[in-house]
């Protein structure tokens, strides 16, 4: 079967991780998806992300970057540019997250880009929108966390500003990101247009905060403060059992009120302050007070036994370790021991999605920088002239496996 995106080239400018995941999921579907990397280290995560068994191979960089290919390309010697254009003339998709000065500097602005290829699909993802006083800055997964409001959240639950120790906002703003690719090329399937995009992670990660706690300043006038009040609550967190922890959520009557029963407090169904979802709300302190204070007296493996049976939400709470070893990704088939040429055997994750249409059948682990330079170029058209001229000049690094 044909891949969705079998046929499309992307060219990815990117690094770390807002990028990589966006093209990662367009690789995965079937796209050829080519890591444009500055020598001599390329994506800083590749380091950044901890070791690996051979040099610029960490654990990170091998999740977020199998099945591309990658060109070693330093821009600033001579033909390095060229070169570039060369692969952007035959390609279909552009995607960069450094500043936009940078670019322009460059020679790559949309409209150079578009004199090249009328028909790409040029994507700048970016710390904050160009139409702010911020545009300039630069900025990190952290930087977007704190000024986004993501670290606030902690603050206002749990008495200090902390980063979720995630890399959250780069990953929120990445799938972001190839929704909307995946919308111009749809888009440029029926006009024969391209598309310029901007992608700040700024303003995404506001929209993202604010659609949950803007809460009661949404009204104009306001009706009250911003936070949802029910997910701001301390208990708002996996609860504590007798042996371990659990997490439970009871929205509806009828599993708020099987709690009840499992805790042994049934009259609490009858209770103005929790007899409705309304009232819950409104009640929300004291209801998940007392719901923590009940789950003690039980195991987590009595307590999931009895919300099973029950049909109230609840799984037992995972460490990573325990995450890894979970028997329902067990069962799935979600790990695979995969062979890398260069890494040996690694950990693999499976796409979890499962669709009538192809994914990409053939696995191909990360690459080792510039391992494919050399036919990346081929493929753009440059002679062999141009090529050894610029292995001459260290414009180019051949990483091909030995």
């Amino acid at each position: 079967m044909k891949t969705p995106l079998e046929g499309i080239r992307v060219v990815d400018m990117t690094s770390v991780v807002v990028g990589p995941l966006c093209t990662q999921m367009l690789a995965d579907y079937g796209a050829d998806v080519i890591k444009v990397e500055a020598p001599p280290g390329g994506d800083i995560a590749r380091t950044l992300a901890g070791r690996g068994v051979t040099p610029l191979m960490s654990g990170k960089f091998l999740h977020l970057n199998r099945n591309k290919r990658s060109l070693a390309l330093d821009l600033k010697k001579p033909g390095g540019l060229d070169a570039l254009r060369r692969l952007l003339a035959v390609s279909d998709v552009l995607v960069w997250n450094i500043r936009p000065p940078a670019m322009a500097r460059l020679g790559l602005s949309y409209e150079e880009v578009k004199a090249l290829n009328p028909r790409i699909i040029y994507v700048g993802m970016f710390g904050f929108g160009q139409d702010g006083r911020y545009r300039d800055k630069p900025a990190y997964d952290s930087i977007i966390q704190g000024s986004a409001g993501v670290a606030a959240l902690n603050h206002a639950a749990y008495g200090e500003p902390r980063y979720l120790p995630i890399v959250m906002a780069d990953r929120t703003v990445g799938l972001i990101a190839t929704q909307m690719i995946l919308l111009a090329l749809y888009h440029r399937s029926r006009s024969g247009e391209g598309a310029a995009i901007q992608i700040p992670m700024f303003e995404n990660m506001a929209k993202f905060v604010l659609e949950e706690h803007m809460y009661l300043r949404t009204f104009d006038p306001p009706l009250g403060p911003v936070a949802d009040p029910r997910l701001m609550d301390p208990n708002a967190r996996p609860l504590a059992t007798k042996d371990s922890w659990i997490c439970i959520t009871a929205n509806t009557n009828a599993q708020a009120f099987a709690v009840f029963e499992a805790i042994g407090k049934p009259q609490l169904k009858d209770d103005p302050r929790f007899n409705s979802v309304a009232a819950r709300f409104k009640h929300v302190r004291e209801y998940f007070a007392l719901r923590a204070e009940g789950l003690k007296a039980k195991t987590t493996a009595e307590w999931l036994e009895i919300f099973d049976r029950l049909d109230v939400p609840a799984m037992p709470y995972n460490t990573l370790d325990g995450l890894l070893e979970d028997p329902h990704l067990a069962d799935a088939g979600f790990f695979e021991t995969r062979e890398h040429p260069t890494e040996g055997k690694v950990r693999n994750m499976r796409l979890p999605n499962k669709t009538s249409f192809a994914a990409r059948s053939h696995w191909a682990g990360a690459p080792k920088l510039g391992q494919h330079s050399i036919e990346v170029l081929r493929e753009a058209g440059l002679s062999e002239a141009a090529i050894q001229a610029l292995l001459g000049n260290g414009g180019v690094i051949d990483g091909r496996l030995a």
